[in-house]
């Protein structure tokens, strides 16, 4: 009798330490969600970036938002919305040497910015081996351009717009031959920029640029959704779904390409 009660409190001793074992990982499982919960709102916060890793395809894609304006040498006021190339460069050299990143997603919504951290963004972007896809949502205007035709795929939602104008100088401009052919300069490094990187022609987007009849107070033209697409610039109309699938399409391309030779 006494084995036999002796066995059966040693059952319920073990069930029981069981399920307080159960209870406790569940708990840890839970703060370690929460935590990592707390970690991607405080990235999004202060960088707009994330990596998305909980996709049914196991691939990682790191997502990076350019937003407000591009913020170059000169720090801008607290109260705009600024995206800072200091931020963006270094996470993008990161991104190329991780063996965890598989693909980028950018999604735009800028009025543009300093014209040397906008190039350097893009060609950071255009020069990562990792597939690249870019997203237009409301607007890609001026030196985002650049940005938005840097990736290897390019979408733009039906209402987003893109503003291509001609180089600006804010300051004092002093009127000589030199200024203006620095102007030329920095037009060209553009233009041939975004040539080389989508369909458009170098005397269509100088056209685009000098149009006086589309905008009431400033000299460019303004396309919207599938007039980007219609004109070369981007590669197709679409959302977020689209983008994402894309990218998807792009990574798994890449890993069999790979597996394939290896094999």
């Amino acid at each position: 009798m006494g084995n036999r009660e002796n066995s059966r409190n040693g059952g319920k001793d073990k069930e029981g330490k069981s399920n307080k074992n159960a209870k406790e990982e569940k708990r840890e499982e839970q703060e370690k969600r929460r935590d990592k919960e707390d970690h991607t709102d405080e990235r999004i916060e202060k960088t707009g970036q994330i990596t998305l890793d909980e996709n049914d395809r196991h691939n990682k894609i790191h997502l990076i938002t350019i937003i407000g304006e591009i913020e170059g040498h000169d720090n801008l006021s607290s109260s705009s919305k600024t995206t800072k190339y200091e931020h963006i460069l270094p996470q993008l050299a990161a991104i190329e040497d991780s063996r965890e990143i598989d693909g980028v997603l950018i999604l735009l919504n800028t009025m543009g910015g300093d014209v040397e951290a906008g190039l350097a963004i893009a060609e950071m972007i255009a020069s990562l081996s990792k597939p690249t896809v870019s997203l237009v949502l409301g607007g890609s205007h001026s030196i985002g351009v650049p940005i938005a035709v840097s990736t290897d795929y390019s979408y733009i939602v039906p209402t987003g717009t893109m503003v291509i104008h001609p180089v600006r100088l804010t300051g004092m401009v002093i009127g000589v031959q030199q200024t203006f052919d620095y102007f030329r300069q920095i037009q060209n490094r553009i233009t041939g920029f975004v040539c080389e990187h989508c369909k458009i022609s170098k005397s269509r987007i100088e056209e685009l640029m000098m149009e006086t009849g589309v905008l009431t107070k400033d000299v460019g033209t303004i396309l919207v959704g599938q007039e980007a697409v219609d004109e070369g610039i981007l590669c197709k109309v679409g959302g977020i779904k689209d983008a994402v699938s894309k990218l998807h399409d792009m990574i798994d391309k890449r890993k069999n390409d790979k597996n394939q030779e290896k094999n």
